[in-house]
């Protein structure tokens, strides 16, 4: 029987191995995990917390004799279903919490039947490390950032679409972060990945980029939503170069009624979510915003919230956050996605 492999986070290349399988429990998984990986877990949630409890209240051995108890049932099922048409060539990486038990229990046996997996040398702990030891230094690399600016509604994100489909190299971080940034920004039965999945998903991107052409931002707050920017990346925004958009007020109005329809069909979900921010405002500027949704006067409503709260937000946000005043500034009269298809051919002729 051949030795079980190990390889270290830093060494490590994904492409090597036919798949990569976590066997952590699903919850464990959920957080976050490496890419394109699969969950085959030799522990469920419940039984992971109920080994925790024997081992914590009664001693680590009875609690290692039932863990690999279960353990062996558990990895018998994935045998029996999973692997039953693995070829006789198969070689996974396979990874836990801490390159511990659980992935060594799976290995062993796939090792057994003549298969070759690899172990993660330290488990997902290790790999998490490596991402934020990775992240600060891919950071230091000098990335030329360009931050889209511009008023709520202008049209940031559908610019870095079309910058995207153009060819340049973009960051959308709402899109990674599943929120649009605002306290209306939660987006529709889609929750936000953890901390981890999201510096994770950034840094994959990064690492895919070539650091001598320019990378395209929205300009956002360090926070979106639960999700913190990494600080690294944060400060560099700061200091980046702005191209503004400037779209008439109306178009603004028409583009986030287009964009907020899960809102303004459900007038309770907005009102709950407007209470967020209720205590910014005094008590009529509030009352009169209720009134106007009241009313279904959908346009008022936009109109009313951007001058009385976004606007003023966002232009406070920009001055206290962004160093630099726009290298650029585009107007567009069109809110059409060929309208800014064209404005990003513009932009990336001009940097």
């Amino acid at each position: 029987m051949r030795e079980i492999n190990f390889i270290s986070s830093e060494k490590f290349n994904l492409h090597e191995y036919d798949e990569i399988i976590d066997v952590r429990s699903p919850s464990e998984f959920h957080e976050d995990h490496l890419p394109n990986a699969i969950n085959l877990p030799v522990l469920s949630n419940v039984e992971r917390e109920h080994i925790g409890t024997i081992y914590k209240q009664e001693s680590p051995f009875t609690a290692k004799r039932k863990g690999a108890e279960l353990v062996s049932f558990n990895i018998s099922k994935h045998l029996k279903n999973y692997f039953s048409n693995k070829e006789k060539d198969y070689s996974p990486l396979v990874y836990c919490w801490r390159g511990g038990q659980r992935s060594k229990s799976l290995s062993i046996i796939l090792n057994s039947i003549g298969w070759k997996p690899t172990i993660l040398e330290g488990g997902y702990k290790s790999y998490r490390k490596h991402i934020i030891n990775s992240l600060d230094k891919i950071l230091s690399t000098g990335f030329n950032l360009k931050i889209i600016s511009g008023l709520t509604g202008s049209g940031k994100t559908k610019l870095l679409k079309q910058l995207s489909l153009a060819g340049a190299q973009v960051i959308d971080l709402e899109g990674l972060a599943k929120h649009k940034g605002s306290a209306l920004g939660d987006e529709v039965n889609s929750a936000q990945p953890s901390q981890k999945m999201f510096e994770r998903n950034i840094y994959e991107l990064l690492q895919s980029f070539n650091a001598g052409i320019p990378i395209f931002l929205e300009s956002e707050s360090s926070r979106i939503g639960n999700l913190q920017v990494p600080a690294k990346l944060w400060n560099l925004m700061k200091i980046s170069s702005l191209i503004e958009i400037q779209i008439t007020h109306d178009k603004r109005i028409e583009l986030l009624i287009n964009e907020y329809q899960h809102l303004i069909n459900d007038p309770k979900l907005l009102l709950s979510k407007l209470e967020k921010i209720k205590h910014l405002k005094p008590s009529s500027v509030f009352e009169n915003w209720i009134n106007l949704i009241n009313q279904r006067n959908v346009p008022s409503f936009v109109d009313a919230i951007l001058k009385d709260h976004y606007d003023q937000a966002y232009l406070n946000s920009r001055g206290n956050t962004y160093l630099n005043d726009p290298e650029d500034s585009y107007s567009l009269d069109d809110i059409s996605d060929k309208s800014y298809g064209y404005l990003a051919k513009r932009i990336l002729s001009n940097t």
